[in-house]
Order: C-alpha cells, then sequence, then structure tokens
C-alpha cells in the first residue's frame, strides 16, 4: 500500500503571489481524500506538486508505494496520441519509457530499413519484454475492452481525440484503477461522465485498496467515496487546509462548526486584548503621579507585547458570495418547437415543445446526442432567424439533421459548453474582455466591470489572461458573459462540472431568478433536481419525457 505526506506546502505564483501556505496533510493507506474550496485556491496545484510536475517553495512531500495521476485535460485531449500512447503514459516509468522506445524503433525500421534499425528495434523488443510490455498489453486489451468493446489489437493505434470526453476519461480511470500503483491522484475523474460511469466509479473508488487523493466538485460522488474532506481554504497569505475527518454528509455542518468556535475565540481574544490595552493605559496615567507603580507599568508593557506577538487566533477564509443576476427577458410562449426532430445517426424522430419560463434537464449517456441537440439550439435552430442569433461570436459545428427545431419570437440563445476553448478571450485579461464588450455585448467602464468580477469572486483575477484562470473560473466568467449578454435561452452543457460547490450552489439560485428558458444537459444528480422537465435520451435513440430525472438509460450502442 502507499501514502503521501504533505508537511509545510508553500508555493507562489509567477507574478509572487502566494497561492499555498505552509499546508500540510496526510493522506494514510487506503484513505480516499478529496480536496474541495473555491476555484482557484489551489487544489490542482497542489496535486501537480505532489505528482513532482512542480517544486514547491517551501515544504516537502514524501510518499510510499507507486504513484500514477489523472491530470485535469482528460476528456479534453485533442492532439494526435494514440491509444496505445495514452496508456503507456500512464503506466510505470520503465513500461513507459520502453514502450516510447519500442515506437522509435518501430519508426525508425519502417524509415530506414538497414541494420542499425533492425538491431534497434530487435533490442526494443528484448527490452520491452523485460519491463513486462506484454503483460501491460494484456491489461491494456481489459481496459479497451471494458471501454469501448473492442481489443486493444485493434483500438491501439486509434487517436484518442476520436473518443467522446467520456470515453477518454473511462478509458484512464480503467487503467489506473487496474494499475499495480498504490497512490492514484485524479483531478476530477467525474467530468464528462455520464451517471451510470460515475456510479461506476464510485463503486470502484469504495472497493479499490488504492490510496488515492482526487479533486471533485460532484456532491452525490463526494458522498459516496470520500473517508475525508479536505478543505482548502484561500487567505491573504496563501490557502491553507483544514481536514474533516468524516464523510461528506457530515462536513458542511462540521465546517459551520468549526467557524463558530473560531470565531468565539477570536471574540475573546479581543476582549482581553482591549482589556490589557486598557490596563496599560489606566497604569501609564497612574505611574505618572506615583513611582511605586513603575513596575506593575513595565509588566503590563511586557504581557500585552507577548499577547499581540503571539497574535490571533486561526480565522477561517471568508465565505464565498458568488451572486449570479442571470436577468432574461420576455419571449413568445412557445420557446422551441421541434418536430419530427432526428439528428442524423443518434436518435429517432421526437415531438417536443419548450414554453417560455420551463427548466428543462436533458439526460442520458455519454454519446447519445444530447450535446448535438443543444447545438443545434444554440445555432437558432433549423432555419433562424436574425433575431435567433446567439449572443456571442463562438464558433457552432453545423448539425445534421432531419426534420426541423424552430425558435419562438424574442428567443435568443446563450450557449455555455465546457469543452469550447474560447479562442477570442484567450491572451485578453478579464477587465479588457469587459471594458472592449464586442458586437453582442456593450463595454463597461473600469468600476462597473470591476464590480461584476467582484460578484463572481474573480475581482482579484481581473489582470490574469482568460487562458491562465483555473477551469471552474473560467466557467464562472463564461457564465458572468452570458448574464452580460442578452439571452433569453440558455443552454448549459454540464455546467456544473468545473464550478466548485459554491458557486455551483449560487448558479442554482441564479436560474430559479431567470427570466427566460433554460435547457442543460447534466449528468449531476444533485444539480438535476431544480429542473421542470426531464428529456431522455435513450440508448436506442428514443427520445421520451419523463416525470423524474432517469439515469439508468443504458449505454449507446453505437460502432466504436
Amino acid at each position: 500500500m502507499g501514502h503521501v505526506d504533505i508537511t509545510g506546502v508553500s508555493y507562489f505564483l509567477p507574478d509572487g503571489r502566494p497561492l499555498l501556505d505552509a499546508v500540510d496533510l496526510r493522506v494514510g493507506d487506503g484513505a480516499k481524500v478529496a480536496l474541495v474550496g473555491p476555484n482557484g485556491a489551489g487544489k490542482t496545484t497542489l496535486l501537480r506538486i505532489v505528482a513532482g510536475d512542480l517544486e514547491p517553495h517551501a515544504g516537502t512531500v514524501v510518499r510510499s508505494g507507486g504513484l500514477a495521476v489523472m491530470r485535469q485535460f482528460v476528456g479534453r485531449i485533442d492532439d494526435e496520441r494514440s491509444i496505445r500512447e495514452l496508456l503507456a503514459s500512464l503506466a510505470p516509468a520503465a513500461v513507459r519509457d520502453a514502450a516510447v522506445e519500442l515506437a522509435g524503433a518501430e519508426l525508425g525500421i519502417m524509415t530506414v530499413d538497414d541494420e542499425p534499425a533492425q538491431m534497434r528495434y530487435a533490442t526494443a523488443l528484448i527490452d520491452w519484454a523485460d519491463v513486462g510490455g506484454y503483460e501491460a498489453e494484456t491489461g491494456w486489451d481489459k481496459v479497451t475492452d471494458a471501454v469501448l468493446s473492442i481489443p486493444f489489437e485493434t483500438a491501439q493505434w486509434r487517436e484518442v481525440r476520436t473518443l467522446s470526453g467520456g470515453e477518454q476519461k473511462r478509458l484512464v480511470l480503467e487503467a489506473l484503477l487496474r494499475g499495480p500503483e498504490e497512490v492514484l491522484l485524479l483531478d476530477e475523474p467525474d467530468n464528462y461522465l455520464d451517471v451510470p460511469t460515475k456510479r461506476w466509479l464510485e463503486a470502484q473508488l469504495a472497493a479499490s485498496p488504492k490510496t488515492v487523493l482526487y479533486v471533485s466538485h460532484d456532491r452525490e460522488l463526494l458522498a459516496q467515496t470520500a473517508t475525508a474532506i479536505a478543505s482548502v481554504e484561500p487567505m491573504s497569505a496563501g490557502s491553507t487546509i483544514w481536514v474533516h475527518p468524516g464523510r461528506f454528509g457530515t462536513y458542511p455542518q462540521a465546517r459551520e462548526d468549526r467557524r463558530s468556535r473560531l470565531d468565539e475565540h477570536l471574540r475573546r481574544w479581543d476582549e482581553e486584548h482591549a482589556k490589557l490595552k486598557d490596563l496599560v493605559l489606566t497604569l501609564k496615567t497612574k505611574a505618572t503621579f506615583n513611582d511605586g507603580l513603575a513596575s506593575r507599568y513595565s509588566a503590563a508593557q511586557t504581557r500585552l507585547r507577548k499577547f499581540e506577538e503571539a497574535g490571533p487566533p486561526q480565522v477561517m477564509a471568508p465565505e464565498q458570495r458568488v451572486l449570479v443576476r442571470l436577468r432574461g427577458g420576455r419571449t413568445a410562449k412557445r420557446a422551441v418547437v421541434a418536430t419530427s426532430l432526428e439528428l442524423t445517426g443518434l436518435m429517432k424522430p421526437f415531438e417536443l415543445e419548450v414554453w417560455f419560463g420551463e427548466r428543462i434537464a436533458v439526460l442520458g449517456s455519454n454519446g447519445s446526442g444530447k450535446s448535438h441537440f443543444l447545438r443545434l439550439l444554440a445555432a437558432g435552430g433549423s432555419d433562424p432567424d436574425p433575431e435567433h442569433a446567439p449572443v456571442d461570436d463562438a464558433e457552432i459545428v453545423a448539425v445534421e439533421h432531419n426534420g426541423k427545431v424552430v425558435l419562438g419570437s424574442r428567443v435568443r440563445p446563450g450557449w455555455f459548453a465546457q469543452n469550447h476553448a474560447h479562442p477570442e478571450l484567450v491572451g485578453r485579461t478579464l477587465l479588457e474582455i469587459l471594458h472592449r464588450g464586442d458586437a453582442h455585448r456593450s463595454g463597461m467602464g473600469r468600476e462597473p466591470a470591476s464590480k461584476a468580477l467582484d460578484r463572481y469572486e474573480l475581482v482579484a483575477a481581473a489582470e490574469q489572461s482568460y487562458q491562465t484562470l483555473s477551469g471552474g473560473q473560467q466557467a464562472r466568467f463564461q457564465i458572468l458573459l452570458l448574464e452580460l449578454s442578452g439571452a433569453t435561452l440558455l443552454l448549459l452543457d454540464e455546467p456544473t462540472d468545473n464550478l466548485d460547490l459554491h458557486s455551483a450552489e449560487a448558479l442554482e439560485v441564479g436560474l430559479a431568478a431567470f427570466e427566460g428558458t433554460v435547457v442543460a444537459v447534466t449528468h449531476d444528480r444533485w444539480f438535476a433536481r431544480g429542473f421542470d422537465r426531464f428529456l431522455v435520451f435513450g440508448a436506442d435513440g428514443e427520445v421520451v419525457e419523463t416525470p423524474e430525472p432517469v439515469w439508468d438509460s443504458g449505454r449507446v450502442n453505437r460502432a466504436r
């Protein structure tokens, strides 16, 4: 088995701002410890320090057992890596290095088939066998069979980017959970997973003997898997960690109880501080007329000085106060009407009417066509009028379909897609984006822009470039842009995936007050509770409406 000991770890951002301050955390053998906390507080950075990707500016990390890492970008892989290369990158170092050499030798013999190339290839094959490469391939065969229903021999040269985000995640999770490493670091392992796969992950984590340190914002998954909660709490000198040794169900009350205790300790400290200062002032005045009190005055000064040097008791980080003010506006009574709508190769024809003000949750397994449906609406429907133009300049890839779907009058779609790169925002600071505006959104002065960022707990990042934000901060900023855009139809594709717990709750409150229509694709069981209607995209291509959320719709049966 393995463990992780983090002692006194501090880290500063490149611009000199403190991010982590003397962080202490122990993850014992077999423990499943969840890192929670506000977006941008340093959770991913701490995982990268434990993984050895970053060097802390102070403190140490000690661990036992082999280490394997799932990084945050899994689910959005869009390069030319093959499935073989991805799985090899997750293997122990000896197998990983041998795989790189074997790939290079194979390329060499295909390029120049001379004696040195043949010798290199023969040596690479021997080394591959010596480090257990063929045994690793046997394990990878089980992984691809479980995820893609095809053998590794068939799947190995397929590009990872041809897989859905959920398939990428499941592939990596299968490999890590089946692998030999005793310690796993998982950065948001539940993102992009549908609910059946999340339930699979919950069962696997609960049953696994491995030691796991992970970041997650999924409240159901936290409740089912975490044996302890490590709360990352941002302070002016950098984030610290408070560990709740119980389950997530008792975490909110435990945190509130801790806040009450610390507030009481601070109140008593303030009272004692005031008494000591009054005593010093009183003795100073009396000592002026009575030399016999000089020693008492000196002793009181010393006592006050030592009291102040010891400092006040520990305080908790201030609570986040994200305030979402989604406005919307009146539209036609029928906001969306679909007639014999069929997304090519994904679903059978269906009818749908969405009325102004409704909250529709779109449910179903990965690959069932939910995001395609949202994208079709984001483009304005089958034959959009100018009034149905999207409220931003995001590129929307056309969706092949039969039948039609139309939007009602005054319906302006605002699209939130978690995996959209937003190249138009890259290289620009948040203040600059708000100040300049765009073709759909008026610019703002510095003061109102700062106030808007402050409502989303982003004012401290106002001068940061968009691409330097954490995933959750980017998600919050995208929702702010929707708020400012004038959208009357919100199309949200997994909006809570990267949001911290408080931001997700703030979004729920904002949606409840939104004067408009909401259609959201979600696998967040907690978030789905706030919706009126549920549209389920089944594994068989049928689209049905249900009065309650349906999560066991089955895996989509399609060519993989």
